[in-house]
């Protein structure tokens, strides 16, 4: 393969990153080769090793590199409370809040009929076997507010309470700092009806 077309490879292998078009993978590319051996070197050994070893938790389907993740395992986190979020970046971002020591359970994504996604895929299933495993209390639903965070958090509510289980949502309002003038409608209209 020429160095040609091994750069153009790696443009393309760039591009494959969310957000990153064809000038801004161009950028990176030509940084890494002109500026950065070295950088390049380790972001292909990390990527290799990344892509060897990390794969879904067996009980929470987050990512690690064992078998069961160090959430799962830990004997402080509070096993009769299950928060449900889309991907890992979610519990990785409720995580970093510090606000919730419970367990976690991560879809394969939401639900997207028109893309083929539907309960089994996002492992609906095993969701109800671990939420019905005679610890979990309360089901928290933290999928995102939109189209089909809305609808997954609706079936997901629906098969859970015919169950019997405690489900509860993310609340949902106005981000701290803002205005009110400058508010979406829609957001203040829910902010209004989950109102505490």
């Amino acid at each position: 393969m020429s160095s040609t077309n091994a750069l153009e490879v790696l443009i393309q292998a760039l591009r494959r990153l969310p957000g990153v078009g064809v000038k801004s993978a161009q950028r990176m590319a030509f940084h890494l080769m002109q500026h950065d051996r070295a950088g390049a070197e380790a972001l292909s050994a990390a990527l290799h090793d990344a892509a060897q070893n990390v794969h879904h938790c067996a009980r929470c389907h987050t990512f690690t590199e064992d078998d069961i993740c160090s959430t799962c395992l830990d004997p402080e986190r509070d096993a009769s409370r299950l928060c449900v979020v889309e991907t890992p970046a979610d519990q990785s971002a409720l995580e970093r809040t510090g606000a919730f020591k419970g367990l976690y359970f991560v879809l394969m994504g939401r639900l997207s009929p028109l893309d083929g996604i539907g309960p089994k895929e996002i492992g609906l299933h095993k969701l109800m076997e671990r939420a019905s495993d005679g610890v979990v209390q309360e089901v928290i639903l933290a999928t995102n507010f939109n189209a089909e965070g809305e609808a997954t958090a609706h079936v997901l509510s629906e098969a859970l309470k015919s169950r019997g289980l405690h489900v509860t949502r993310l609340a949902r309002g106005v981000p701290v700092g803002s205005e009110l003038e400058y508010v979406d409608l829609s957001t203040i209209a829910h902010a209004l009806v989950d109102r505490r």
